[in-house]
């Protein structure tokens, strides 16, 4: 099962994406903390994205999926996954479903998480990163909104994209998300909650 959660910086993909990953048992791959975690290690691959990331600007594609390509080969992505920060351009979502076919599987489905955005921007504010100031935040929805959403076009030719409300608690936009899960996905294991 490959579960791609989707939506503007700051809806809450992290905290929702690791919630799946509990709840399935299976891996949560965030390409956002591998390239803080890399930023940190004062990795090469640390300082080739830290000049975008530091501006709100997207890394390329070409070394996101390079990034993501070895994940997805390595445990313990080779099976069941959940997917936070990625595909975020068309050529990366082309690339992630050209890398799963070799693997023999594919995303299932596509959550889009939905929330205004000005609740974004406070939600944001609120966490404190040093690169989360309001002109930062302002750019990547810019950013989002020019290079991003085409994807959610992509996922929805395919029948695969799902549009849940995350202007909510954590527990009521999981609860959302486990019963969209469970409604599209055959294999989802966990039923909805009662």
């Amino acid at each position: 099962m490959v579960i791609v959660l989707f939506g503007a910086p700051g809806v809450g993909k992290g905290t929702q994406a690791q919630l799946l990953a509990q709840r399935y048992g299976i891996a949560h791959l965030s390409t956002g903390e591998a390239f803080r975690q890399a930023i940190e290690q004062g990795s090469e691959l640390g300082a080739a994205v830290q000049q975008y990331v530091h501006n709100g600007l997207l890394v390329p594609d070409e070394l996101v999926t390079a990034v993501v390509e070895a994940l997805l080969a390595s445990e313990p992505y080779r099976r069941d996954c959940v997917l936070d920060g990625f595909p975020r351009t068309l050529p990366q979502a082309e690339a992630l479903d050209a890398l799963l076919a070799r693997q023999g599987r594919g995303v299932d489905i596509v959550i889009n998480l939905v929330v205004p955005e000005e609740e974004i921007v406070r939600r944001l504010l609120l966490r404190g990163r040093p690169d989360d100031t309001e002109q930062v935040i302002r750019q990547r929805l810019a950013v989002y909104a020019e290079q991003t959403r085409p994807v959610l076009d992509y996922y929805a030719r395919q029948g695969k994209l799902h549009s849940v409300d995350g202007n909510a608690d954590i527990e009521t936009v999981h609860r959302r998300i486990v019963h969209v899960v469970f409604q599209h996905v055959p294999t989802a294991p966990n039923g909805p909650d009662p």
